[in-house]
């Protein structure tokens, strides 16, 4: 039985699975703090004139509150995480590459 179990592990990548979990989950940490520690601090240096967290801003219609600052800060996010992810892999990638040849 555990031959049978350790075999279904191995042919199914269950191993290699979670290890790309646990290692993508402490990439995740690297890069939030990357863009919580080094770069938003630039954009809301650059963005608050005012000395308000551009992520606090609010457009009130009625009795509706859009919180674009929110909107705008998932997005700035989102986009430094993806370019911060692109460059890793792009960097692991061409070294996986030269190490073929």
């Amino acid at each position: 039985m555990i031959k049978e179990f350790t075999a279904f592990l191995k042919q199914y990548g269950v191993i290699g699975l979670a290890i790309a979990v646990i290692i993508g989950g402490k990439m995740n940490d690297l890069v939030t703090a990357v863009v919580n520690g080094l770069l938003m601090p630039i954009v809301g240096a650059a963005t608050s004139a005012t000395g308000e967290s551009w992520r606090d801003w609010i457009v009130p219609i009625g009795p509706i509150k859009f919180e674009v600052g929110k909107v705008l800060g998932a997005g700035i996010d989102f986009v430094i995480v993806a370019f911060i992810v692109f460059w890793i892999a792009k960097k692991i990638l061409r070294e996986e590459q030269v190490a073929k040849k």
